[in-house]
């Protein structure tokens, strides 16, 4: 199963992660370059890297250069982040190039990738809603409503977790197929972004 995989690589990505907690740790992939485990990894890696430096520009007394240069460098994990989708969803369209939808197959509301995208931000979202969970110098109170949060979180990523390898499974037999529409983001494209085009003709 896709997810399987998914979820294995994501969690190992978020721990090799922790063993540094810093957002200048080089990425060291482990899996060989062409390969759907070295996306998954990479993907989960820009979003774990990404996730630290949200945390780190809400800091209410950060340096304003700080914070713009750390802005700048979310902007550019975002299209990295975009990026890597686009290539898990080319793998997931060479991998069923040969299926033949049936007559009356149905296009899913977001591709295979997207939703793996969602699977890689909830395994973050489960690793840091556990250390809430278990934190020993907050409140019961605290604790509690984190583990119930935790609970949820677990539910939705196996609901989630199904829901993709149903997914795949159903575009596998020719039930559904799969449409990949490149995201076209705009703001960092200085031919789209007027901000960027009027100042080359300032």
């Amino acid at each position: 199963m896709i997810t399987q995989l998914s979820n294995k690589i994501f969690v190992e990505s978020i721990l090799r992660y922790h063993e540094t907690d810093n957002v200048d740790t080089p990425i060291n992939n482990p899996y060989p370059a062409g390969q759907l485990e070295h996306l998954l990894y990479l993907k989960n890696w820009i979003d774990t890297v990404q996730w630290h430096l949200e945390d780190i520009i809400r800091n209410p007394t950060i340096d304003p250069v700080e914070a713009l240069a750390i802005k700048r460098r979310i902007d550019k994990s975002n299209q990295e982040r975009t990026d890597v989708v686009e290539y898990i969803d080319s793998f997931f369209l060479d991998k069923f190039s040969h299926v033949i939808p049936q007559q009356g197959a149905s296009i899913n509301t977001e591709s295979p990738a997207w939703a793996i995208d969602r699977l890689s931000i909830l395994a973050l979202k489960i690793y840091h809603m556990e250390e809430e969970a278990n934190r020993e110098d907050a409140s019961a109170e605290h604790r509690e409503k984190c583990a119930a949060k935790l609970d949820i979180l677990l539910e939705q990523q196996r609901d989630l977790s199904v829901a993709i390898d149903e997914l795949l499974a159903e575009i596998a037999a020719g039930r559904k197929y799969m449409k990949v529409y490149k995201q076209m983001k705009m703001y960092n494209d200085p031919s789209l972004n007027p901000v960027l085009y009027g100042q080359k003709q300032n």
